[in-house]
């Protein structure tokens, strides 16, 4: 089969067939697809879809492009969460260690950031001395014996999907059910799960902007799961404004530790960690009902998630005591940069898309697949939709590496913020 001549097909709008669709994927392992062959066969996708069997045959393909996970020495369910990403969406980081208090193995393989969007993986990539991508067999323990473990994507596992995944990024094909569908759950297959709660969110922070594209997706995902043989439920989340308060990899750690200890749980967060632990509860069939596992789930955050968080990130290779001094260790670029509005008044809107690519710009995210990025700067502090702002209320505070930096980014955050007068606020 050539390359060139499954892209025009595609790229005509005809329906592949899963030897078409199996010799592009294994073209992605092998490097005998080109890196512009790749990019053609996503934008081609992204412009003409792929029906139900296309993309079960793509994310099967991808699934077993590499090895694929089995639990049979784990006692007990093993489930997992996956967010189509959001500015702000730290969920992750706190998730894995409350449904692992609750008697639920949690193997979270993560990506890295995807456009705007921030990356689990990245977020603890900024843990000194953290293992993103340890070894198959320190994963498997850490998992049994701690009950979670929260990863990047290894080479071994899906290894077709990262590297599409990589070229999405910086190709404009983000935003295609399809490859969102196939991306998410062959990494999800392949690590042999129970059971897999979607988190799909919508709005001007997400990929997909509305709540009907976002149903659409989720609809997808749950479809072409079921019929992959995984069972998966999905949850809608609002995301026309960042989800937490900070926007950056070392940030948001800092975020989640607050969160986990108590210090700070601010309410919209709150709310989407206890829907996304409840689904995965009752998933994983260790909750009869919704208040039940909202309960064990409450019990869970405030008497086990934090010290299962802190072993976790010891057994795989960071700091003892970063919940005890997360100053210590986490970055944080030097140039602080307090960001007040224009005038005072009130926040009407928040363009969280530009959030994003506020941290983009400081070096927090990619413009090229190889790219490093800086896991301490970002924006924390963020005002939100009906917050008051004005001199004493600033939008929210940078961190940067250059003064240079700093302006760039405070003239773009400030473009993210519609704020109404003060006589019609309210």
């Amino acid at each position: 089969m050539l390359p060139q001549e499954i892209i025009r097909r595609k790229r005509d709008g005809l329906v592949l067939s899963e030897a078409e669709i199996a010799h592009m994927v294994t073209g992605l392992v092998d490097g005998s697809i080109s890196e512009g062959q790749a990019a053609a066969f996503a934008m081609a996708i992204f412009f003409q879809g792929m029906d139900l069997s296309e993309r079960i045959a793509l994310t099967l393909s991808m699934m077993n492009s590499g090895r694929v996970m089995t639990w049979e020495d784990i006692d007990g369910p093993v489930v997992d969460k996956h967010s189509t990403g959001g500015v702000g969406d730290t969920v992750s980081l706190m998730l894995a260690p409350i449904v692992a208090g609750c008697g639920v193995h949690v193997p979270m393989i993560s990506g890295r950031g995807l456009g705007h969007t921030g990356g689990t993986m990245d977020k603890m990539a900024s843990i000194p001395g953290y293992q993103v991508t340890p070894d198959p067999g320190l994963f498997r323990t850490v998992v049994r014996e701690i009950g979670c473990a929260v990863i990047g994507q290894t080479a071994d596992l899906a290894p077709a999907d990262g590297r599409l995944y990589a070229i999405r990024d910086v190709t404009a094909t983000v935003e295609s059910i399809p490859l969102i569908t196939a991306s998410i759950l062959s990494k999800k297959l392949a690590a042999g799960l129970d059971g897999l709660v979607m988190d799909v969110k919508f709005g001007n922070g997400a990929f997909m902007a509305d709540r009907p594209a976002a149903q659409e997706l989720a609809d997808a995902l749950v479809e072409v799961a079921t019929g992959a043989g995984l069972p998966t439920r999905a949850i809608l989340t609002d995301m026309s404004q960042p989800l937490a308060s900070a926007a950056g990899n070392a940030c948001e750690v800092r975020y989640a530790i607050d969160y986990l200890t108590g210090v700070r749980r601010e309410p919209r967060m709150h709310a989407v960690t206890m829907d996304l632990a409840a689904a995965m509860l009752q998933i994983a069939g260790v909750a009869a009902s919704e208040p039940e596992a909202r309960a064990a789930v409450e019990v869970s955050l405030d008497q086990r998630a934090p010290e299962i968080f802190a072993a976790m990130v010891t057994a795989l290779g960071g700091p003892s005591d970063l919940l005890q001094d997360p100053e210590r260790h986490l970055d944080r670029a030097p140039v602080t940069r307090v960001v007040t509005a224009q005038r005072a008044g009130q926040v009407a809107a928040i363009d969280a898309r530009g959030v994003g690519l506020v941290v983009v710009t400081l070096g927090g995210g990619r413009t090229q697949p190889t790219q490093e990025i800086d896991p301490g700067v970002g924006v924390v502090d963020l005002a939100e939709v009906g917050s008051e702002v004005g001199p004493d209320q600033p939008l929210g505070v940078i961190w940067a590496r250059s003064t240079a930096d700093a302006d760039l980014a405070e003239a773009q955050l400030r473009q993210c913020y519609a704020i109404t007068d003060p006589a019609t606020a309210g």
